[in-house]
């Protein structure tokens, strides 16, 4: 599993026109399902998400987690996360899982960062979204459960 986190001052998903979730002053997080994703993968990713010092204090020092500062986090299904633009000029998602499959494991994730106590909003999986948001840093981290 892959996890794009981007800290924001704001952040909102739109569908169709219309606003579907929003937050402040938090993270932005892309989650790509790889095929082989596991409940281990959902746990090393929530976990990280979560504790990772990424939150500066008043020296500017990363010194605070998104736990820690009681973050809202705004966690969008990204399958294109596994391209792979080794061959040709279109990329391939061959390591992505289905989508049958990603839902799933996407759905269990939402539910693991759900038990975190933070204020967790969603994109819609698998639909066209519009993302909007005012990167904070910039910060900007990938995760990879693989690694």
């Amino acid at each position: 599993m892959k996890a794009l986190l981007q800290r924001v001052t704001k952040s909102s998903v739109t569908i169709n026109e219309k606003m579907f979730s929003n937050i402040d002053n938090g993270l932005l997080i892309l989650i790509g399902i790889h095929k082989s994703d596991e409940t281990k993968d959902i746990k090393y990713i929530v976990d990280k998400c979560i504790n990772l010092r990424i939150f500066s204090d008043k020296n500017d020092k990363f010194n605070y987690s998104a736990l820690d500062m009681k973050s809202e986090l705004l966690i969008v299904s990204q399958f294109t996360l596994y391209a792979d633009v080794s061959k040709g000029r279109r990329p391939s998602f061959f390591e992505s899982a289905s989508p049958l499959d990603a839902e799933k494991i996407y759905n269990e994730t939402i539910e693991e960062f759900n038990k975190t106590g933070l204020n967790i909003k969603t994109g819609e999986f698998g639909a066209k979204m519009e993302i909007n948001l005012v990167n904070d840093g910039p910060v900007t981290i990938l995760l990879d459960s693989k690694l």
